[in-house]
């Protein structure tokens, strides 16, 4: 049985942990509300940026010298995964559920005789990965010394994932990340980059551009401008996506860790109370009885 003085440091080492669980819930909403805003602005930008090359798209898809960032290389042999995930922990299951999406992806082309190859984006994703998947990844990117994640970071990965296709490194690629629709609610999703995976043009908006649209330079070549940009587009969206989704799950784990702190202090002053009254209750039995011998 605990001693006095081990409950009472037991209970104060909880108290410290409550206090550093609340500081980082205080922080993760302070910053949560400009990672969702941030998360928020650009989802409209790579909406139409996918609309613009849907509608392009379907109408010269069927010709010579398509670029293969739209119409890929042919084949489907080779996978790169590109796993984007937090630079740091204690925040719940984010990481984790991005890494099981993409490990339960990589389990499922390796068995249909694929070759995966994956670039994890952020510290931990290459944490996860590493115990049964380190011999798959082939490239590793972190941000830790960066505050605040901006489109030169996205650049940086996007130019990487370029480089790599055109040197034939690899003929599909999928961008994993976690979409952000609430504090409680992030979702892990995979997104395909190259080749472009692009909505269905609805046939009106597919008819006003071939109505009232000019294209100067070509079509082919405007496209190609486009494929390339979107590409450092859908990164910079997923990393934004990401960083919203961090300071949520973290403000909720970190609530959570609070209220549970709390919970477990609660319990220990109760258990302390009744150690202390059993020593205080044995001490006045051993004073009567000493009392009575006399």
């Amino acid at each position: 049985m605990p001693s006095l003085k081990d409950m009472r440091n037991r209970i104060a080492s909880v108290k410290a942990t409550r206090k550093i669980t609340k500081a980082m819930q205080m922080v993760a909403a302070a910053k949560l509300r400009r990672a969702q805003e941030a998360a928020q602005a650009a989802r409209p930008y790579a909406q139409r940026m996918d609309a613009m090359l849907s509608n392009i798209g379907s109408r010269i898809t069927s010709r010579e010298g398509v670029s293969p960032l739209l119409v890929g290389t042919g084949n489907d042999q080779v996978h790169l995964l590109v796993v984007m995930t937090a630079e740091r922990g204690l925040c719940g299951g984010f990481n984790s559920n991005i890494a099981k999406l993409a490990r339960q992806d990589a389990g499922q082309l390796a068995r249909q005789g694929k070759t995966v190859k994956i670039m994890c984006v952020g510290r931990k994703g290459a944490d996860n990965l590493r115990r049964d998947l380190n011999r798959n990844i082939v490239e590793r990117t972190n941000f830790r010394g960066i505050k605040q994640i901006s489109f030169a970071q996205a650049e940086q990965v996007a130019n990487r994932i370029k480089e790599m296709f055109e040197a034939g490194e690899f003929d599909v690629c999928t961008l994993y990340f976690s979409e952000f629709k609430s504090v409680i609610a992030q979702k892990p999703t995979a997104q395909q980059l190259i080749p472009a995976k692009l909505p269905e043009a609805k046939a009106s908006d597919a008819a006003k551009v071939e109505a009232s649209a000019e294209f100067e330079p070509s079509e082919e070549a405007i496209l190609a401008d486009l494929l390339t940009r979107n590409i450092s587009t859908q990164v910079f969206r997923g990393l934004l996506e990401n960083a919203a989704s961090e300071q949520g799950a973290r403000m909720s784990a970190m609530d959570n860790a609070t209220r549970n702190a709390g919970d477990m202090i609660n319990k220990l002053t109760v258990r302390y109370n009744r150690l202390r009254q059993a020593n205080i209750t044995k001490e006045l039995i051993e004073i009567i009885s000493g009392a009575e011998a006399l």
